[in-house]
């Protein structure tokens, strides 16, 4: 079937499977939170493009093949930004500040600025900027294709606007990590060069980061759940009109493999229906509850509400899994290959042990690996709520020391908590 989808202001025309897409602009929704569209109009395998796979196909039920708020935007022609979606006005451009420095400017522009209530995003507001039609360039600077993660016809974008790498446009949230992020306090934030939530510490070898920062107004709801239990194992979010089941997979399992697992559960109408589908990146980070986690809450970063299965992690310690999203995370060089996950449990990494003296300040922190140092140790590098990626598909053991800077956890197979939309 057709739908029309628009991509970076233009309105193209696509044909694809049966699942349901004509995107929708509708302001008056009764919902509090409503989630913006990630924007992406393919669909892939475990590694490629493909044709928009049909019912009882492989892959089918991507997020490329399911209704979403295509985003609105307005510019006002006075610096601002108005999202009809959400409800929220931004600024156009950005200013690059450490957390102190922007903890001032916000205060000065509530003073002398036509609009008194300014405020610093939280990170599911920075959230709902994200465009996943933008391709990361992790590790790939200035040799292969890379587009931004945010809407460069109505948002000013700098690639290395708030460091010494392309990769550094972390857009700052008011949202602070609960625990620790490589051993540090931490904020999280979201990276707009490379499509991912972190947690970043706010210092850093006794120096404080530096961010992008882009202050916002209106809709102080945005990003707070309205969760009722239905007493049936679902979940309904009466904020963003989601329907949720109240247990996961149980069991991990591929990228590829979690479509056919929903593709079973709605031939099965699990708890009475057959319309389950993966969350899209989007719909799967609105659930997060950002004051949990393991370390402090001993749970999850999710409400009570749901059950969440437990895992020994990489050191043989218990954590929480990581969920899969629908949405596929295109890499300049390795296309297709990897997907979204969000962490629910600690986002662990391998990290190697900073030089005692004269050290660079390589990837955030990390020292190198060099033959003589100590072997990198398992920790929580990006926080619980933070948003990566995986390989499709491979073997996990492959990765014994993670993968990137920070040495991500690599683990191929991820948990599943399907969605419904409430009829």
């Amino acid at each position: 079937m057709s739908y029309i989808k628009s991509i970076v202001g233009l309105s193209v025309v696509l044909i694809g499977g049966s699942c349901s897409n004509a995107q929708s602009s509708d302001t008056t929704s009764p919902y509090t939170y409503n989630i913006v569209d990630t924007y992406q109009s393919e669909t892939f395998d475990n590694s490629k493009e493909i044709p928009f796979p049909k019912e009882g196909e492989a892959f089918y039920g991507q997020d490329a093949q399911y209704d979403g708020n295509a985003p609105s935007y307005i510019d006002n022609n006075d610096g601002t930004i108005s999202d009809t979606i959400t409800g929220l006005m931004w600024q156009k451009t950005y200013k690059v500040l450490t957390y102190s420095e922007t903890l001032k400017e916000l205060k000065r522009l509530n003073q002398k600025d036509q609009y008194k209530d300014w405020r610093l995003p939280s990170i599911k507001d920075l959230y709902s900027l994200i465009d996943f039609s933008g391709v990361d360039l992790s590790g790939m600077a200035g040799i292969y294709e890379k587009t931004p993660f945010i809407n460069t016809n109505y948002f000013d974008f700098s690639y290395g606007s708030n460091g010494d790498r392309e990769i550094d446009t972390q857009l700052l949230s008011s949202t602070h990590y609960v625990s620790k992020a490589m051993g540090n306090d931490a904020i999280f934030g979201l990276n707009v060069a490379d499509g991912r939530i972190k947690g970043y510490p706010l210092e850093m070898r006794g120096r404080e980061k530096q961010y992008t920062v882009r202050f916002v107004r209106g809709n102080k709801q945005y990003g707070i759940n309205k969760f009722k239990d239905n007493k049936d194992t679902t979940i309904s979010d009466e904020a963003t009109g989601l329907m949720w089941s109240k247990d996961d997979s149980q069991v991990p399992m591929s990228w590829e493999d979690s479509f056919e697992y929903v593709t079973q559960l709605n031939k099965e109408k699990y708890l009475g229906y057959s319309d389950w589908k993966i969350p899209n990146a989007k719909e799967l980070q609105s659930i997060i509850d950002y004051k949990r986690s393991p370390k402090t809450t001993y749970s999850p970063a999710i409400d009570k509400l749901f059950n969440s299965t437990k895992i020994n992690i990489e050191d043989g310690s218990e954590n929480y899994a990581s969920y899969w999203a629908s949405t596929t995370h295109k890499h300049s060089k390795s296309g297709g290959t990897a997907a979204v996950y969000v962490s629910f449990g600690e986002a662990l990494g391998f990290l190697s042990p900073p030089k005692k003296r004269g050290g660079n300040n390589e990837a955030e922190g990390r020292g190198p690996r060099d033959k003589d140092k100590m072997p990198p140790i398992l920790m929580d590098v990006h926080g619980a709520g933070a948003q990566r990626s995986d390989p499709k598909t491979g073997n996990a053991a492959d990765y014994p020391q993670g993968l990137g800077p920070q040495g991500d956890v690599i683990r191929i197979d991820n948990f599943v908590r399907v969605v419904r939309e409430i009829k």
